[in-house]
């Protein structure tokens, strides 16, 4: 269950990094360091609206349209590939708690929640995180999605190969 924690909106609050993940980071977590990571680490300045020792959410510093939140792990992974699922949980649970709460209190027409995953996927930061983007008529914000309708006996085949792959994973 996830804990109400009320915080000054401009509060900065420490999130530690273990030392011993700084310590064996990879080019791509000094990237994420600088940014993301520094920021969690109480580092960054950040107007943080909740925290557990899983997930974060703050406000995040471009916002697209008023209540973007963005919601992180507190742990340093790079993708949802890493996350347990436990942090799973926990970040689509906050989302959710936040795209309702965003949505009544910034009178949004729709709420979008975006995450990516590596350069291919749009990612830009090499941490785990959510958007939760409230979203108003015209505001200017776009997604492109050029559906290909395949047959219905491509699509399950397409679903057998994925059912078959789950069915062996962890």
């Amino acid at each position: 269950m996830l804990n109400d924690l009320a915080l000054e909106p401009a509060a900065r609050v420490p999130l530690p990094i273990p030392v011993a993940a700084a310590e064996e980071a990879t080019q791509e977590d000094c990237l994420a360091r600088a940014g993301l990571c520094r920021l969690l680490a109480g580092e960054l300045p950040a107007a943080f609206v909740y925290r557990d020792d899983r997930v974060v959410a703050f406000m995040d510093a471009g916002q697209v349209n008023d209540g973007h939140v963005i919601v992180a792990t507190v742990r340093h992974v790079e993708t949802i590939y890493g996350i347990d699922d436990d942090e799973a949980a926990a970040a689509f649970q906050l989302a959710a708690r936040i795209a309702r709460t965003v949505k009544r209190e910034f009178g949004a027409a729709g709420v979008s929640i975006l995450q990516a995953n590596e350069p291919a996927g749009f990612q830009t930061v090499p941490h785990f995180h959510l958007h939760v983007l409230p979203r108003h008529a015209g505001d200017g914000v776009g997604l492109e999605w050029p559906a290909k309708r395949p047959p219905f006996e491509r699509l399950a085949a397409l679903g057998d190969r994925v059912r078959t792959a789950l069915a062996l994973s962890p």
